[in-house]
């Protein structure tokens, strides 16, 4: 099992893609803030499947952090997350540091209107600003042709597929869906988090948003169902729900019947705070 090769600075990432460039290879990337799990990993594979050579970064991005979040708190485990680059054949691991990637008297942030409106942002105001900067430093800095985001951050993957198109960033972006445990709990690094009798409660969250999916999708009340799925969500355990709204795929704008559609909830449980979202199939 061969381990990546590891540069820290935007000068030795280039100078890696520049030879594989050279030498007519193809290249995926992987932005991820490491932790890594198995949602990861299989992100890597469709990068390792769909290019000859994939670079992922592994890089906990204090600019979507507000002050009053986990920034200190996030798992670090940088020699176990190498093994499972490793493990997955990926050819190069991007660790830069934040004076690396926000180097002193940085002043540039980069807006994404659209898809960032409502959901995350009533509750995280500056998330996507640092997550369309830093996701933007990343592909001018790795020239990917391709990058690998999960579904699971749906809004997320709206706003960087926005990124790239306004923005004529030359990379194009693959979703891949949400990576789940055997009971259908969406993987996520915050799930560390967790006591076991919070997991448990925490595996009912997709359910319940199944349960709303198929009852839009048989022509349910959209206002009565997101009500009921957020009464159920609370019986469940959790301590309160920031949102449970229902939008459309592409541009997240209010759902239409006549539309493919998204169920995206955030809910809190314990000190955790839990994103998921399943597709409403247009009836």
């Amino acid at each position: 099992m061969k381990r990546p090769q590891v540069v820290e600075t935007v000068s030795d990432l280039r100078a890696v893609v520049r030879e594989w460039r050279k030498q007519g290879l193809s290249v995926a990337m992987v932005p991820t803030m490491g932790a890594l799990h198995d949602g990861h990993v299989s992100l890597m594979r469709i990068g390792l499947e769909r290019a000859d050579r994939c670079v992922v970064s592994i890089f906990v991005n204090p600019t979507q952090f507000a002050p009053t979040e986990d920034l200190d708190k996030y798992p670090r485990q940088l020699a176990a997350d190498l093994d499972r680059l490793a493990q997955a054949g990926v050819q190069l691991a991007f660790t830069p540091t934040a004076a690396e990637m926000y180097p002193e008297a940085f002043a540039a942030k980069v807006t994404i209107g659209g898809p960032s409106a409502g959901l995350e942002t009533d509750f995280r105001p500056t998330f996507f600003e640092g997550v369309a900067t830093v996701v933007a430093k990343l592909f001018l800095q790795a020239l990917p042709d391709l990058a690998i985001f999960g579904e699971k951050d749906y809004q997320q993957l709206c706003v960087v597929k926005k990124l790239c198109r306004d923005l004529d960033i030359p990379v194009e972006i693959v979703g891949a869906p949400t990576v789940r445990d055997a009971e259908g709990l969406a993987m996520s690094s915050r799930n560390a988090y967790l006591s076991p009798d919070e997991l448990a409660q925490a595996r009912e969250l997709n359910k319940i948003l199944r349960h709303a999916a198929q009852a839009l999708h048989l022509g349910a009340d959209a206002q009565q169902t997101l009500d009921e799925a957020r009464r159920q969500i609370l019986a469940a355990g959790f301590g309160s729900v920031d949102y449970v709204e229902a939008r459309e795929s592409d541009t997240l704008a209010r759902w239409r019947r006549d539309r493919e559609g998204r169920i995206l909830v955030a809910a809190r449980l314990g000190a955790t705070r839990l994103i998921d979202n399943v597709e409403i199939v247009r009836s």
